[in-house]
């Protein structure tokens, strides 16, 4: 079958190629992938790639073989499903604990931005408490977690500030729920409650100066990729007894399919919107890596499978 598999070049990321047939371990079903979102972190991960591995983890399709464990998805069920990795590909082998049936009213598109970015929001609302009535602020939200995270903290009762590219985006954000937008973290008015930092370097530590005393720094990205640099004694002048925790998203108790079935169903219900900011046809995949690297995509890149060349 066909797949994309890294190329080792950082100008041509990925190259379509004939692979081996995925073979299933009895817990999962082998998807016929119809759709697929690429996320910015693959195309970090495909200038280093690890050896053995295909990127791919947001898959739209329908189950052809169903697990032998019996559970899980029955043979003909279009799903959403959040595989490991390998998702770029013809057919793939997801846990059938990673997987979630759709309905009709969901489209391809919508449902392959969900499961990364749409997990990686919905588990940081949980990770600072109740977030009704607090104050946040979220760095890098222009980006599909921030998107999200929006939406999700405004419908739980926060205020949401947001730190944003353009004041397009800033206009999107505030229609998504967004009470204040600022083009730069300096300008946010603090303090705040709880930040979520995902942009690193010298917008970790001037979000973590805008904190409450006693406030969570939720750290969960570093998309400037570069460290950021924290004085310790910095602490004394505004976030006294501040907290910062690292978030990983794949850290929580029980099965992806859990909360993947919350988020399908605010889609369903019309309360969670994802942003496709550029469809075609997955032949294009290295371009789209390519625009997606120069910040040249606002929203999801969805790439729709088709009958390989």
């Amino acid at each position: 079958m066909k797949a994309f598999v890294p190329t080792g070049d950082t100008s041509n990321l990925a190259r379509l190629a004939d692979v081996p047939e995925p073979v299933p371990a009895p817990h999962e079903a082998i998807v016929a992938v119809t759709a697929y979102s690429v996320n910015r972190g693959e195309t970090f991960l495909l200038e280093k790639p690890p050896s053995g591995w295909r990127p791919g983890k947001d898959i739209v399709g329908r189950v052809i073989k169903e697990a032998d464990s019996g559970q899980g998805p029955k043979r003909g069920t279009r799903v959403v499903g959040h595989p490991p990795a390998f998702g770029w590909a013809e057919r793939v082998a997801v846990p059938v604990d990673n997987l979630v049936a759709l309905t009709e009213g969901i489209s391809d598109a919508r449902a392959a931005a969900l499961p990364l970015a749409g997990l990686t929001a919905l588990r940081l609302t949980r990770v600072a408490g109740h977030l009704t009535r607090k104050r946040i602020l979220v760095t890098g939200a222009s980006g599909g977690v921030g998107h999200y995270l929006t939406e999700l903290a405004t419908q739980q009762g926060a205020e949401v500030n947001v730190v944003t590219a353009s004041p397009e985006r800033a206009e999107r954000l505030k229609a998504l729920g967004a009470e204040n937008a600022v083009f730069d973290v300096a300008e946010a008015k603090g303090p705040f409650d709880i930040v979520y930092e995902s942009v690193g370097g010298e917008s970790l530590p001037i979000s973590l100066s805008k904190l409450k005393k006693g406030g969570n720094l939720i750290w969960f990205g570093q998309a400037s990729r570069k460290a950021p640099r924290i004085d310790f004694f910095a602490f004394w002048n505004g976030p006294v007894s501040g907290n910062i925790r690292h978030f990983d998203y794949t850290d929580f108790d029980g099965p992806v399919s859990d909360d993947l079935k919350i988020l399908v169903d605010l889609v369903r219900e019309d309360q969670l919107h994802p942003e496709i900011g550029l469809e075609a046809d997955w032949t294009e995949t290295p371009d789209v890596l390519h625009q997606l690297r120069n910040r040249g995509i606002r929203g999801n890149a969805i790439l729709t499978v088709t009958a390989a060349p």
